[in-house]
């Protein structure tokens, strides 16, 4: 019986696939040589790929417009950034390259657009769309954008009285949009979002609040989100076709509307037997939304979409060195990293996401279970289980090098999350970061973003230096 762990994976699952092979008995990620980073850089060691974001771009793009042509779908698509994903510069400029917009969450969101406008990636015909609940250091910026000339910017109303923030600070028209509450999944603690209005108060509030004020403000966009993401169930086609009818029903009175906006929601690989028919669910919406539109006599609305996880999620990985292995008890045989999940990979711990582990090196090696155990003191800094198989197998450790292990497609949320420098969880510093990317002559170079965190920096944060 084979019982090495290039036996396991390709019993499980079809390897090599995109993204990932063996070369010479070492890993590549999306053809990097990672061996050759580890000894340059060490562990841990956080790695951004950039080109994997204009893929991204490019394969939704591409999509959308087989889908169009497929269905003879009459409106446009917009492929909007959702900046909270990743807001770093190098992460954001990668995506402006490939002709996307953006979307915000926050006041300080609109700092960054000012900062991209200063350094010329982005012009003022960009569409920004401005979600989230405002404060008014959020509709004073957003009134500031539009001010100043940036004519596409859609302020969606997340509640009836923000737009009275936008009617006293506005001086040009302006463009709106309304965020329509989800009902939440039936395993939610609560019914529906909080984020948004009630559907059934929305034509009310046009109505009484935006009708009659179209020299000042149009109504352009409804805009819906939903937790659990883009899923082929009933949940999602039931949620998704309320706000189609809705647009039909607000497109009769309001011929200024003219698009929907789906949100994010595309989930992105976190397994070697991860499976998703991407061309059919954009197919599908297609149809869904044409048919109604059909249905009703009403023009086809602009699709709009926010991916954020789908753009920069599969740009990245976490790469640890085994630095010890105890074994507790008969069953149990703990691989221990140079880091901790809590403070690197939050949502490991936070919410039990599971993202795709493999080895970077010793696949000829046998393999057996084990669970991984981070640096810090909290008995909760633990990995323990793979989605594809529900445990974790990983080689044998043996004389040699280390065995060194990656966490694949880590780009979204977790440095927001956890909060990039500051202070971690026992003072665990945070990794160093490595960029890899094309140079001006086309060549792949990488480069270090940030120094692993220093102690002098940690305790400057917590006083001791002054």
């Amino acid at each position: 019986m084979n019982k090495s762990y290039t036996d396991l994976v390709k019993q499980t699952f079809y390897f090599p696939q995109e993204g990932f092979d063996v070369t010479d008995g070492y890993l590549r990620f999306n053809g990097l040589d990672l061996k050759a980073l580890i000894d340059k850089y060490g562990t841990p060691l956080k790695l951004t790929y950039l080109p994997k974001i204009g893929m991204q771009i490019d394969k939704a793009k591409k999509m959308f417009k087989d889908a169009f042509k497929k269905h003879r779908y009459e409106g446009k698509y917009f492929y909007c950034y959702c900046t909270k994903s990743s807001h770093f510069a190098f992460a954001v400029e990668e995506a402006l390259k490939h002709e996307i917009h953006l979307e915000t969450s926050y006041a300080y969101d609109i700092e960054i657009i000012n900062r991209l406008y200063e350094r010329r990636k982005i012009n003022k015909d960009i569409h920004i769309i401005c979600n989230g609940f405002k404060q008014k250091g959020y509709t004073s910026r957003i009134a500031r954008l539009l001010n100043t000339g940036f004519k596409n910017v859609i302020p969606v109303l997340d509640n009836k009285e923000e737009l009275d923030a936008y009617r006293r600070s506005v001086k040009v028209p302006f463009k709106l949009g309304i965020r329509v509450a989800a009902e939440e999944e039936p395993t939610f603690p609560f019914y529906t979002s909080r984020l948004g209005m009630r559907a059934r108060d929305i034509l009310e509030f046009y109505v009484d609040k935006i009708e009659g004020n179209e020299h000042k403000f149009q109504l352009k966009m409804l805009h819906i989100f939903l937790n659990k993401g883009i899923k082929d169930d009933i949940y999602y086609w039931s949620e998704l076709n309320k706000i189609i009818h809705l647009y039909c029903q607000l497109k009769k009175i309001c011929p200024e509307l003219d698009s929907i906006n789906i949100g994010g929601g595309f989930p992105i690989k976190h397994s070697l037997g991860f499976e998703y028919d991407y061309q059919f669910m954009i197919n599908e919406i297609v149809r869904n939304i044409k048919s109604a539109c059909k249905k009703a006599k009403v023009p086809m609305p602009n699709i709009y979409t926010e991916f954020g996880s789908f753009t920069v999620g599969e740009s990245m990985a976490h790469i640890y060195s085994v630095v010890g292995q105890k074994v507790q008890n008969d069953r149990e045989t703990w691989y221990m990293i140079d880091s901790s999940f809590i403070t690197t990979l939050p949502d490991t711990w936070g919410i039990g996401e599971r993202f795709l582990l493999l080895p970077i090196n010793k696949w000829e090696e046998e393999y057996q279970r084990v669970v991984l155990g981070g640096m810090t003191c909290d008995s909760h800094d633990y990995y323990d289980s793979e989605e594809h198989i529900n445990e974790v197998f990983l080689p044998k450790i043996v004389n040699g090098e280390p065995l060194y292990l990656g966490f694949f497609h880590t780009g979204a949320y977790q440095d927001q999350i956890s909060g990039y420098g500051g202070i971690k969880h026992c003072l665990i510093p945070s990794p160093k970061h490595v960029i890899v990317e094309y140079d001006k002559n086309g060549k792949l170079v990488d480069w270090l973003y940030a120094k692993e965190q220093s102690s002098q920096s940690m305790l400057k944060i917590l006083g001791y230096i002054k």
